[in-house]
This record gives C-alpha cells, sequence and structure tokens, in this order.
C-alpha cells in the first residue's frame, strides 16, 4: 500500500491505533510521555490544531511546517520512540501500532472543523467520559482555558479562527453532532 506523502503547508489528520485494536496507553503517565516525545519530535515541524489520546488510538489535526521527508521522519522518530519505551516498560515485543500511521489530508474548512469537534469528542464517543470539555489528554481544554498550558505546543488562535470565536467554537463542540466525512463514512 502506497502512503500519501506529507506536504508542506497542507492540514492532515494523523492518527493510528493498537496493533489488533491492543491499549497503547495504559495509564496517564503513558500519555503523558507520548505527548512529551511529540513536543519533542515535531516541534517546529507541524503545527497541531487538535489532539486526542485515548487508551487504544490517538488523533492529530495539524499543518506540516516541514518539507515531506522531514515531517515524515519526525513522525517515525515519534512513534518508534513510543513503541520502544513502551516495550521496554511492559516487557513486550513485537509492533505496538497497527501499520503505518494513518494520515488524510484535509480538503476542506467545513471537513477541518468538523474534525476539529469529532477529535474533541472522542472520549465521549467511545464511552470514556461523559464530560468530554474536561478530558485531559485532549486539546479541547487547552482551547477554552487561556490560562491553561498544553503540554505540547498547540495553536490555539488558528483553531478557535475557524469557529469565528470561542463562544461559538464552545457551542458547537456542545451540540450534540456525528462526524461525516467526505466519502460519507461516519466516524
Amino acid at each position: 500500500m502506497k502512503l500519501e506523502m506529507l506536504e508542506k503547508d497542507l492540514y492532515y489528520h494523523i492518527y493510528n491505533r493498537g496493533n489488533d485494536s491492543e491499549v497503547i496507553f495504559r495509564n496517564d503517565e503513558n500519555k503523558r510521555y507520548f505527548l512529551s516525545l511529540a513536543a519533542k519530535h515535531l516541534d517546529q515541524a507541524v503545527s497541531i490544531l487538535a489532539y486526542c489520546l485515548i487508551d487504544n488510538h490517538y488523533h492529530f489535526l495539524l499543518k506540516i511546517d516541514t518539507e515531506e521527508h522531514t515531517a515524515t521522519q519526525k513522525f517515525s522518530n515519534l512513534f518508534n520512540a513510543y513503541a520502544k519505551a513502551y516495550n521496554k516498560r511492559f516487557n513486550r515485543t513485537g509492533s505496538l501500532f497497527e501499520k503505518h500511521f494513518r494520515r488524510k489530508k484535509i480538503t476542506s474548512e467545513a471537513y477541518l472543523r468538523n474534525l476539529i469537534i469529532y477529535i474533541h469528542r472522542n472520549p465521549l464517543n467511545h464511552g470514556v467520559t461523559p464530560d468530554f470539555a474536561n478530558f485531559k489528554f485532549s486539546s479541547y481544554r487547552f482551547c477554552i482555558e487561556p490560562l491553561l498550558s498544553s503540554p505540547i505546543a498547540l495553536d490555539k488562535e488558528e483553531t478557535i479562527s475557524y469557529f469565528d470565536d470561542l463562544e461559538n467554537f464552545k457551542f458547537v463542540h456542545l451540540r450534540q453532532a456525528n462526524f461525516r466525512d467526505e466519502e460519507g463514512v461516519d466516524w
């Protein structure tokens, strides 16, 4: 399978899950470590608009700020570093993630807005929490709380700008919404 190249100045949904839907974040410490690695490897390479970590998968919405080969290598370094540390910590071997990380180019502003909402509501959609707004491993609360500092560089202003202002950003997130991508697939 040929993977789509990551093109500079374009937006992508980057996501993956554990091999055979296995848990890839057993605890909050694992999630914090993954975010610290993301900060280390992705800083200067991407602009992150939204993210969410669930026990068996993750989502990022981001813009590529560097050349395609460099961006791909940065992601590879992040995921390899995390998998090696996880395997060592839990005395396991083999692939942690399912195949290569998935990437989907964002082709419209409407799709981008819906994806931001989808990523932020992901913990609610998967039954992880009834209150997605306070979920610790999503960028939502860092977007709405000006004094909170995200563990990774987050372009809050750009994220909110797609909704005109903070009040509308909150309003559309609180609406019950199903996400359907441009190919008509429900997420």
